[in-house]
C-alpha cells in the first residue's frame, strides 16, 4: 500500500522492526536499512538494475531476509520542488512494486541526498572507484535517516503534553 505522507506511514508500522530506504536510480538501486528501534539508516547494498520483475525479486527478498516492515523511497523532485520525469518513474516503480509486496510505501524528498553523500565520502578519503561503487546505497542510507528524524521528532512530539 502507498501511503501519501509519513504520518500515514508510521501509522501502518508495528511498533518495532526495520525500515528500508531506496534510492532509485536508472542503473541501480541503492539499499539502507534502519535498526529495529528506527534510529539509524544503514547503508547495506546496491542492486544493478536489469528489469522490473528481477529488480523487485532481488528487493524482496532482501527486504524480507533483514525483516524490514516498510519501504521508503526517495523522490526525486526538482530544486524548486516541482515533479519531472525521474519523479514519475519512481512512482511508477511503487505502483508495481505495491503489488508485489504487503509492506507500505512511502516517499521521502532525496533532493540534494547524493550531493550529502558524495561529500562524506570525500571528507572520508574514499578513492573516486570507491565512491563509485557505494555512493547509491549511501544517498539511501541519508534518505532514510531523513525520514527516521522526521518518525523521531514526530514521537517525541506525540509524548509531549
Amino acid at each position: 500500500m502507498i501511503l501519501p505522507d509519513i504520518a500515514a506511514f508510521v501509522a501502518t508500522l508495528p511498533r518495532s522492526g526495520g525500515i528500508a530506504g531506496l534510492d532509485l536510480g536508472d542503473k541501480t538501486i541503492g539499499v539502507a536499512l534502519s535498526d529495529l528501534r528506527r534510529m539509524v539508516a544503514t547503508p547495506v547494498e546496491v542492486i544493478r538494475r536489469e528489469k522490473f520483475t528481477l529488480d523487485a525479486t532481488r528487493l524482496l527478498t532482501l527486504l524480507t531476509a533483514r525483516g524490514a516492515t516498510g519501504i521508503i523511497l526517495g523522490l526525486p523532485l526538482n530544486m524548486d520542488g516541482s515533479e519531472g520525469p525521474r519523479v514519475q518513474s519512481t512512482r511508477a516503480f511503487a505502483r508495481n512494486l505495491e503489488k508485489l509486496t504487503p509492506l507500505p510505501i512511502t516517499f521521502w524528498d532525496e533532493r540534494l541526498s547524493t550531493v550529502a553523500a558524495e561529500r562524506a565520502l570525500l571528507e572520508a578519503d574514499t578513492s573516486r572507484k570507491g565512491r563509485k561503487e557505494v555512493i547509491d546505497k549511501v544517498a539511501a542510507s541519508y534518505i532514510l535517516q531523513g525520514a527516521l528524524d522526521r518518525m523521531a521528532y514526530m514521537a517525541a512530539r506525540q509524548d509531549d503534553p
